[in-house]
């Protein structure tokens, strides 16, 4: 499928079955997060990903968004290790935006394997954080629930994800 049709195909999934991800798809998934820009390609981020019971009630025990996933890959972002923009008004987290774009190239590659996710940024990091010490230093910019979707309601696209205000209302020509 191209792009345009990965793009609209994917949606955040709220309910998934528990059949498990296969290594080959998530070895996918994590090399197209590694091939994610960045600024400078400095890679500011990290990449944890939770699959055993214990460990994914930890997560879910930190967020009430709770699908059931049997993966969930969390994203974080080292500020200590982001390029640093000459201090101004308007100084951007690198760190953020470049893990909001590894977490975009994790979720358009789980769907491109035939897996659904969602992108849950609703947690309460410092609890995530006392359950894993190794996540200290880091920001948290998004937890993603990977896996098969359920066939049940939730775990299919919402009422609202095809709608769209339009290219024309979001863009400006200048």
């Amino acid at each position: 499928m191209d792009f345009l049709e990965l793009a609209k195909a994917r949606y955040s999934c709220r309910k998934f079955t528990s059949q498990p991800v296969e290594d080959e798809k998530l070895a996918k998934i994590l090399e197209a997060a590694n091939l994610a820009p960045t600024a400078a390609n400095m890679q500011p981020i990290h990449i944890w990903v939770v699959r055993t019971a214990e460990n994914l009630q930890k997560v879910y025990d930190s967020t009430p968004y709770n699908f059931g996933a049997s993966t969930v890959i969390i994203v974080g972002g080292d500020n200590s290790a982001a390029r640093k923009p000459e201090e101004k008004d308007d100084f951007i987290n690198f760190a953020m935006v470049n893990g909001s774009i590894v977490a975009t190239h994790i979720i358009l590659a789980a769907k491109s394997l035939g897996l659904d996710s969602a992108w849950v940024a609703f947690v309460d990091r410092i609890k995530l954080k006392k359950y894993f010490p190794e996540m200290s230093g880091y920001t948290l910019i998004s937890i993603i629930p990977i896996g098969y979707a359920s066939h049940d309601p939730d775990g299919q696209p919402h009422k609202w994800h095809n709608h769209r205000k339009g290219v024309d209302a979001i863009t400006t020509w200048l």
